[in-house]
């Protein structure tokens, strides 16, 4: 199953790094908020991502394409009047990576719709590249696969502006509404599950946000499911946010890092 994971936003609120790079290419502990977030899905055994990247995307390229020389050991040899490189020792992730342009103004629907011929006819993960979480993604899988629905999302409990969920004792969503309010209720964290289905609910092309009308829809035909988190969370909208995330890391105590160094 693959991992879709949306990465062309802006991230105007969180302060002037998001003016020279993506959103989710801004660093937690010396590494993007990306890599956190694959990490999450790669210790459960999920290695191959879609990238949809829009600002900035040709950072997000680099960055992959530059992994495996800067996670490894390296002697370059000149004496021979040569350029030869060695590589001694890597520390690279067993990770297949697309990245594809989604566009620069793409809504998050219109991304997913793009993305559709890198996924085929399989069902397939979605999340945001701005969040990371300590979710167990076998479990939620397990879930999904369980109720035999269309969607399922991960849901948790905060005091933010997110999507608003009212969620049935047995997990079927209700309603979804947008920002609101700060009002405690269920919250649309990410972390999804999706059957390939859900590319016929995007049909509005690039201005599609998936939050709304596809999700809209899908509620109102008992196709979506929510799976209720109870543990760690956070999205990095604000440089508040980010300075956050990072006294976690640096403390050696950060909910989300479940994988072993």
């Amino acid at each position: 199953m693959k991992v879709v994971i949306l990465a062309g936003g802006f991230g105007t609120r969180i302060s002037e790094e998001s003016q020279f790079k993506p959103k989710p290419m801004i660093e937690i502990g010396g590494q993007p908020i990306l890599w956190h977030i694959m990490k999450l899905y790669s210790h459960y055994g999920y290695n191959e991502f879609v990238i949809c990247a829009g600002y900035k995307q040709h950072m997000i390229k680099e960055y992959f394409a530059d992994y495996f020389l800067h996670t490894s050991d390296v002697t370059f040899d000149f004496t021979s009047g040569r350029n030869e490189m060695t590589v001694h020792y890597n520390n690279s992730e067993p990770w297949k990576v697309t990245v594809v342009d989604t566009g620069l103004n793409t809504m998050t629907g219109g991304r997913i719709k793009r993305i559709q011929p890198y996924i085929g006819n399989e069902p397939f993960m979605l999340t945001y590249g701005d969040g990371v979480c300590d979710v167990d993604i076998a479990k939620l899988v397990e879930f999904h696969q369980q109720h035999g629905k269309l969607a399922t999302l991960t849901a948790v409990i905060q005091k933010q502006q997110k999507g608003i969920l009212d969620i049935e004792e047995s997990g079927t969503v209700k309603s979804f509404r947008e920002k609101q309010a700060n009002d405690g209720a269920a919250i649309n964290a990410g972390f999804m599950v999706l059957q390939p289905e859900v590319f016929d609910y995007l049909q509005d092309g690039d201005a599609t946000v998936f939050e709304t009308k596809p999700l809209e829809k899908l509620v109102h035909e008992g196709q979506l499911m929510s799976y209720r988190h109870t543990g760690f969370w956070q999205c990095m909208d604000t440089a508040r946010e980010k300075e956050m995330l990072e006294k976690l890391w640096a403390s050696g105590q950060a909910p989300w890092k479940v994988w072993a160094d």
